[in-house]
Parts: C-alpha cells; sequence; structure tokens
C-alpha cells in the first residue's frame, strides 16, 4: 500500500518562511514524479510545483517564491516556501505520479497525501 505523509506548515507570519516535507512507503517514486498542490476552500486543488527526474514545474505565480526538491534516497519530496503572504494559506497536498511524461498535468497524479495546512497570519 502506498502511502504519502506531509510533516511541517502550520501558522507562518506575513513574510516569513515555511518548509514541507513528504515521505512516501510503498513504493520507489526516485524516478517518478511528485508534486505538491495546495487547495483553499472552494476552490480546486492546484498543482503549484512537480519535480521528475531533475526537471521541474511551478505555477508561474509561484516561481520565484517557492523551490521544489527531492531527495530520491529517502523517497522524499520538499516545498520550500518563502516571503509567504495570508494568500498562500491553504491545505498543502504531497502527491506522486507514475506518468513520467505528463509530470506538469494534475491530472496525472493518483497517490496523494492527507494533507498539511499552513496558515500565514500575524
Amino acid at each position: 500500500q502506498v502511502q504519502l505523509v506531509e510533516s511541517g506548515g502550520g501558522l507562518v507570519q506575513p513574510g516569513g518562511s515555511a518548509s514541507l516535507s513528504c515521505t512516501a512507503s510503498g513504493r520507489s517514486f526516485s524516478n517518478l514524479p511528485m508534486a505538491w498542490f495546495r487547495q483553499t476552500p472552494g476552490k480546486e486543488r492546484v498543482l503549484i510545483a512537480a519535480m521528475s527526474r531533475g526537471s521541474t514545474y511551478y505555477l508561474d505565480s509561484l516561481r520565484t517564491r517557492f523551490f521544489i526538491s527531492r531527495d530520491n534516497a529517502e523517497n522524499t519530496v520538499n516545498l520550500q516556501m518563502n516571503s509567504l503572504t495570508p494568500e498562500d494559506t491553504a491545505v498543502y497536498y504531497c502527491a506522486g505520479s507514475t506518468d513520467d511524461n505528463r509530470f506538469y498535468d494534475s491530472r496525472a497524479y493518483t497517490y496523494w497525501g492527507q494533507g498539511t495546512q499552513v496558515t500565514v497570519s500575524s
């Protein structure tokens, strides 16, 4: 059984930084895409960053502040988030895919973590 477990998040001051981590178990994603999504109430889950075989995808509006990284040996994916604003408040989800050809496509992701809340507020 494949499981993705996120950690990190919580309450962050505006202008601050936060780091999320996700560890996969049950299968190796070392040569497969892993990604981060986020979702706010009443809105669709949005792909914000993805990485596969060294290639990366970022949502354009976030590419200067958010950075995705992988540790294939540990089967983890991380998300560093900088200069956070209240608009970054959301539930952040880790995801994995078996389709290396579409790592930039949100529909390719079939494995999901439970989500972790990030709240940016003073």
